[in-house]
């Protein structure tokens, strides 16, 4: 496994990160923690959740399985550099009270402490703002993360899904109290998404923040999809399905596709393999279900793209360009 530095940290994280959303609502525990102890043997340190994973009824349930895993011991914990997330409601379905979800210094307070607890840790390494919080100012927010570093609940401070601006915003107010900001951002991006390129991911190396793609394989669209519908016989389901149902997209998946069998290579490893070719990228969140997706994506930090590749990929999924340029008519 490859390392790196995250951002302007001094923490020493794999080039793959590992995303539990799945567990819980599709894998269960016991093959959670297969995952893993597969993932920490094969040098993965980096695992990435949320308060909110679980979803609807179970909102927490995967945050309780990781903790769970490293009530086992074995260093489980001090090997990992764990990270999660807070912005989403932690009421009961169809509980509306105020407080319970966002950025305000009261729910960071609140739902640090029960991360904590449902993580059977006493500190998170990268704790992480899920949304922009349009209602809460960072002075606010940073107030909150002081105090929380100071009590050393937390190390390290993230966001996801902020665009470029907010991060110059959040990292200019930190900078203003004397305090580190914001160390890493989760965005979307990929070979079919590649919009971060544009601002986010120009502000997030200007700030010197680790960039962490989320949905590498936009949603199995990336994932070799139309060769998996000829092999079982039936047509692609759920967002890759939408996707494939837009002609334009379709030809380029199918050209993607081409273009890897001509290589022999598979279409989800070269989608993971690209992002790790790209500028200020720490490393790309994989989400297995399975142990063998994971094998899979495991095999992609070792590929290595060729020059006439990377050109082919580029020629199918051509990049916005920079900003100022990428928005002249």
């Amino acid at each position: 496994m490859r390392y790196t530095q995250l951002g302007r940290t001094g923490l020493k994280v794999s080039r793959l990160v590992l995303g539990t959303m799945n567990f819980g609502p599709q894998t269960d525990e016991a093959d959670s923690h297969a995952i893993m102890d597969a993932a920490l043997d094969a040098g993965i340190n980096y695992f990435d959740t949320a308060n909110v994973y679980g979803w609807g009824e179970n909102k927490g349930r995967t945050e309780e399985i990781i903790g769970s895993w490293f009530a086992k011991g074995g260093e489980r914990r001090e090997k990992t550099v764990l990270a999660t997330k807070v912005y989403g409601n932690m009421g009961a379905e169809g509980d509306a009270w105020p407080n319970y979800d966002k950025l305000s210094a009261l729910n960071i307070r609140r739902a640090v402490d029960a991360s904590l607890k449902r993580l059977q840790t006493d500190y998170i390494d990268i704790y992480q703002f899920h949304h922009v919080d349009r209602n809460t100012p960072f002075e606010e927010i940073w107030q909150a993360v002081d105090v929380l570093v100071t009590q050393g609940k937390i190390l390290y401070a993230g966001s996801s899904n902020f665009p470029g601006y907010k991060i110059a915003q959040a990292n200019e107010t930190a900078l203003r109290r004397g305090t580190l900001g914001l160390v890493s951002e989760q965005c979307l991006y990929n070979l079919a998404e590649r919009r971060a390129e544009m601002e986010v991911i120009p502000a997030a190396q200007d700030y010197g923040l680790g960039v962490i793609p989320w949905s590498p394989l936009q949603g199995g669209l990336l994932g070799g999809v139309i060769r998996k519908e000829a092999e079982r016989g039936r047509r692609a389901s759920g967002r890759a399905a939408e996707a494939l149902a837009d002609t334009a997209t379709r030809n380029r998946i199918e050209a993607y596709e081409e273009l890897l069998a001509k290589h022999g290579l598979e279409p989800g490893e070269v989608a993971l393999a690209w992002l790790l070719t790209r500028p200020g990228v720490t490393g790309p969140i994989v989400g297995p279900r399975t142990r063998e997706q994971l094998d899979s994506a495991l095999r992609a930090v070792e590929l290595e793209l060729s020059e006439e590749l990377l050109t082919g990929l580029d020629e199918i999924f051509p990049g916005p360009g920079p900003a100022p340029e990428a928005f002249a008519w």
